[in-house]
């Protein structure tokens, strides 16, 4: 496959990227910007790609690490603490209405604990939750379709024990 050609069926993937990168950003430029620097890393990493494998996974898996990325550097650059004495009452206006409370430190804990995972364990297992069949999920890590059950399996396993605090919580709100 010639570069244009790939280049080509990357552009015709920009609208099912833009899905996926909404799903992630939940905003619309920054879903955009997303999808920019994922065309760009796939175009940019062209002879990576190895033809006969799932373009669409292959891009999402582009998509979704620099998503993690960009959110691991956007968490450093603010994560200070305010040191002065007195709090304005806009930043305490912003405070009140964008906490998000309890499902916050839930969604942070399931992120440590995805965070914690092998990228052996990880790739699959993020694959298999968006929506991947096994064989694609096989195909595109080339690797036997057994040790991708295996390695999704472990992989939940991992994050039940990980997230073991929340099994009581789980329940109570399931019964």
């Amino acid at each position: 496959m010639t570069r244009i050609e790939f280049n080509t069926l990357v552009m015709h993937q920009a609208s099912s990227l833009r899905m996926h990168a909404l799903h992630f950003t939940h905003d619309s430029d920054d879903a955009n910007d997303l999808v920019q620097d994922t065309m760009l890393k796939a175009i940019t990493y062209y002879n990576k790609f190895k033809e006969g494998t799932n373009l669409k996974g292959w891009l999402y898996t582009i998509m979704k690490n620099t998503f993690i990325n960009n959110y691991r550097r956007f968490v450093k650059i603010n994560s200070f603490v305010t040191m002065t004495d007195e709090i304005s009452s806009a930043q305490l206006s912003f405070s009140s209405t964008v906490n998000k409370g309890e499902p916050k430190f839930v969604m942070e804990d399931v992120r440590k604990a995805l965070g914690k995972l092998q990228d052996d364990y990880y790739i699959p297992f993020i694959m298999h939750f968006e929506g991947f069949k096994y064989h694609e999920i096989a195909e595109h890590l080339q690797i036997p379709i057994g040790t991708v059950k295996t390695r999704i399996h472990v992989a939940r396993k991992i994050l039940k024990k990980d997230l073991k605090a929340y099994d009581y919580t789980i329940r109570e709100t399931a019964a």
